[in-house]
């Protein structure tokens, strides 16, 4: 994360330090999505490598430029509405869209395509297509995230197992799909068969002995420190943007700012590849929060083949929160779970169509998992669980402990990865991203290699800990001492706990420790790494240790009042599996701040629909400890760390300030740069934009009259007087400039003129400056404004932009408002 911030510094540098002139826009432009690697700029709104200018052509108002043509010495008026500037109304790497204008923009075009329809056979056919194609979209969306998602999960099982021995019927097959055919398979060594070799077999020829375990430790070492440096040297190379979880830009993308490059063709290359490495390595991470981000990628990639996505950027991002739910829909098997989870955590614009739009995408995303099969069971849920005890009204209060633990694991996770993460870009720690992927691997793997319950995947390890004691298990977690499972035991009750039980119990709480520490250092590497699995892992660990000590605690004291009224002697009362369930639930709670999705995920991902209740009362438990300690989730707070300029919908002002104390310019500062509506030249207005670094300047009646007639952004100025320059005779330095509706007749001699009444924004949104700064936050988080404009009694004051805002708030906050990096 702090690799991905460093980068994008770099390339706010490049972009500052080209912003003079319009060439120097038009080759940032150019070379885009050259690419995608390190010397050059990758493109979020391209999957090729067409500028925005050629792509956009088309995107921006009705009217963009009109000059003079000199014919036989006399003026005359050349109007060019019938081809306008390509790259007007598109916008600069990292900034924030105009969602009122893009909302406008596509209102006039299902205007125009209305109205056309009545006129032609072909005209209704299109306008058919075009309704039509925001479901078509969905269907190749949930396709081929579903096709990803299944070819990422059986590739990372095969290459986590690939770290301990290899299959002689062929290489492709993983451990547990090795031993299916094979007939030599005992119940006690249900994962042993002859078919599968560990390397200390394959090296030495025997797996027994003390040399043997040393060849295997060596092995597993080795082949993990390889799958991470390949991940992060490719990452490197190849793709910058791949590192981290990208939930958090993928809010910030939400919300209306362009990383460019960010959701492009070679970022979902390598996120794939590397994803499967990141996992196979054993670090402590997850491939489900990635998967968020890949399936972003497939959206945009896909928005390019529809014209109404790929030329409205707040059309695309109706569809990236389609995508959005599609992903967690294939990470766990969870539709309804991700769609919600689209709506509650990611998406800054979701109107009902979307709702819909996003179901449908992930039922189909849904559906193509299932039909892969990747975990082999048949089941699209990753953790089947199914217990035999129904809960009791008495355990919500163990439940609402594992609630507090998860807040506090929360709170306490945010700051230490935080802390870590700032001091990796403070520090000469974030110069040697490969070396510090490498160190943390070794760190990973040596620790992990000597305890069961660290060396096995996270997903494993979950799973096993979710499961519910039979008769014929035989994991250590079911070993005990009167009707142990696979001892021939004929009753779940009366259970004491065993030796092997309480080795497990020891292990399990140095895997604990071990996961809280190194989850905290892993997370925002330069590698893709979730945080859903390690979270829950977390959890689930805690929720097991808790779960066996109340089921010890009823089997010895089941007289007590607390359990005489429901657990009688010799009955199977506690469930240690659901334990873990709801500590899975709380952790995950507690580090994200998520509720109903996360609730929803969660029986989704279990298919244990009847504990509901356990698992709202963790939730919610988990959310208010944490937001006690501290308000932001962990993506905010990498959101607010990276300097991405999003207004969090729970933000509060904590003091009444109005509108004239936040707007520029204040006291002190140089009067306000505007352009005149007449009366400017080329030259003015070209030293005007040099002069400044504003994203946008009024339009005022002239220099004695503040009197506001619109509002024109810089780049479309740029590029509109570039274009009456490579296109028009004429223009020059000394060319007038007019924003008015009709020209002045100009003299024969006089330079060609420019009419650039077309780009400007005729109603920009204003505020009296008496208005109080939480309606100006409102406005602008409900509206999805760049900038507003303030006005005192219909005369233009200054101006109010998002970064301003994002600035007042950090100061209200006792933050530091230079972090805030973007506009």
């Amino acid at each position: 994360m702090s690799y991905l911030s460093g980068w994008i510094g770099l390339r706010m540098e490049d972009a500052a330090s080209s912003s003079d002139g319009f060439s120097s826009l038009q080759s940032s432009a150019n070379g885009a999505d050259a690419a995608e690697t390190p010397g050059a700029a990758p493109d979020l709104s391209s999957p090729d490598s067409a500028p925005p200018q050629d792509r956009d052509r088309g995107a921006g108002y009705n009217n963009y430029g009109e000059g003079l043509e000199r014919h036989n010495g006399v003026p005359k008026l050349l109007d060019l509405l019938d081809e306008p500037v390509p790259g007007v109304g598109t916008y600069e790497d990292f900034n924030t869209i105009d969602w009122v204008r893009e909302k406008s923009k596509d209102r006039d075009r299902h205007r125009e395509i209305t109205s056309k329809s009545r006129e032609s056979l072909w005209a209704l056919l299109k306008s058919v297509t075009d309704a039509f194609s925001g479901w078509l979209l969905m269907l190749l969306i949930g396709l081929m995230s579903g096709a990803l998602a299944g070819g990422i999960d059986i590739s990372a099982h095969w290459a986590t197992d690939l770290k301990e021995g290899l299959c002689l019927n062929g290489f492709w097959f993983n451990h547990e799909h090795c031993c299916w055919s094979s007939n030599e398979t005992t119940f006690q060594a249900r994962d042993r068969c002859p078919q599968w070799k560990s390397w200390a077999e394959l090296i030495i020829g025997t797996g027994e002995g003390a040399f043997a375990y040393i060849v295997s430790y060596l092995m597993y070492v080795c082949w993990a420190l390889l799958f991470s440096f390949l991940a992060v040297s490719l990452v490197r190379a190849f793709a910058p943007y791949a590192c981290g979880s990208g939930i958090p830009e993928i809010k910030s993308i939400l919300s209306g700012f362009i990383i460019r490059g960010y959701l492009g063709k070679w970022t979902l290359l390598i996120k794939t590849v590397t994803l499967v490495l990141a996992v196979a390595s054993g670090l402590s991470l997850g491939k489900e929060g990635p998967l968020v981000h890949v399936a972003c990628c497939c959206g945009n990639i896909f928005c390019h083949l529809f014209s109404k996505y790929r030329r409205n950027e707040a059309k695309r991002r109706e569809v990236l929160s389609a995508a959005a739910a599609v992903g967690v829909s294939v990470a766990f098997g969870a539709p309804i779970g991700g769609v919600l989870f689209s709506l509650e955590e990611v998406s800054y614009y979701f109107p009902l169509k979307t709702l819909w739009r996003s179901f449908f995408a992930a039922l189909v995303a849904a559906f193509t998992l299932r039909s892969i099969n990747p975990f082999g069971n048949s089941r699209l849920v990753l953790f089947y669980v199914e217990f035999h005890a129904p809960w009791h009204l008495l355990e919500l209060l163990p439940f609402t402990l594992l609630g507090v633990f998860g807040g506090l694991w929360g709170a306490f996770f945010i700051r230490a990865n935080i802390a870590w993460c700032r001091r990796r870009k403070t520090t000469r720690l974030g110069r040697y991203p490969v070396l510090e992927v490498l160190a943390v691997t070794a760190v990973t793997v040596v620790l992990a290699f000597p305890n069961d319950y660290t060396r096995m995947s996270s997903s494993a390890l979950i799973s096993e800990l979710f499961n519910d004691c039979g008769l014929l298990d035989s994991s250590k977690l079911c070993s005990y001492a009167n009707g142990s499972a696979g001892e021939g035991g004929n009753a779940l009750a009366d259970r004491p706990a065993g030796k092997g039980l309480s080795i497990a119990l020891l292990q399990l709480s140095f895997a604990l420790v071990f996961k809280m520490l190194l989850t905290v250092v892993t997370f925002g590497m330069k590698v893709p790494s979730g945080l859903f699995i390690p979270s829950m892992a977390v959890g689930a660990i805690a929720g097991r240790l808790l779960g066996v000590a109340m089921e010890q605690l009823a089997y010895y004291h089941h007289d007590w009042g607390v359990f005489s009224s429901w657990c009688s002697a010799g009955a199977d009362c506690i469930t240690p599996g659901l334990y873990a369930m709801v500590g899975a639930a709380a952790c995950l709670g507690g580090v994200t701040r998520m509720t109903v999705s996360l609730v929803v995920i969660m029986f989704e991902l279990t298919g244990g629909l009847e504990y509901i209740v356990p698992l709202m009362a963790a939730a919610m438990t988990s959310k208010w400890v944490a937001d006690a300690l501290g308000r932001e989730g962990i993506y905010e707070a990498h959101i607010r760390l990276n300097g991405y300029p999003f207004l969090e919908p729970k933000d509060e002002l904590s003091e009444e300030t109005a509108a004239r104390a936040v707007m520029r310019p204040r006291r002190g500062e140089g009067p306000l740069a505007v352009l005149t509506q007449a009366g400017m030249t080329v030259r003015d207005a070209e030293a005007l934009v040099s002069s400044t670094s504003y994203s946008g300047f009024p339009v005022v009646v002239g220099p004695d009259s503040q009197r506001l007639v619109g509002f024109v952004l810089r780049r479309d100025l740029l590029i509109s007087i570039e274009n009456a320059r490579q296109r028009q005779e004429g223009v020059t330095g000394s060319s007038p400039i007019f924003f008015t509706e009709y020209t002045p007749p100009q003299p024969p001699s006089s330079p060609a003129p420019l009419k650039l009444r077309g780009i400007m924004d005729l109603s920009p949104l204003t505020l009296s400056d008496h208005t109080a700064m939480d309606i100006v936050v409102d406005v602008f988080r409900k509206l999805g404004l760049r900038q507003c404009l303030v006005t005192h009694n219909g005369r233009l004051l200054g101006i109010i932009t998002k970064k301003d805002i994002l600035k007042h708030m950090a100061e209200m906050a006792n933050r530091d408002p230079d972090s805030i990096l973007f506009d």
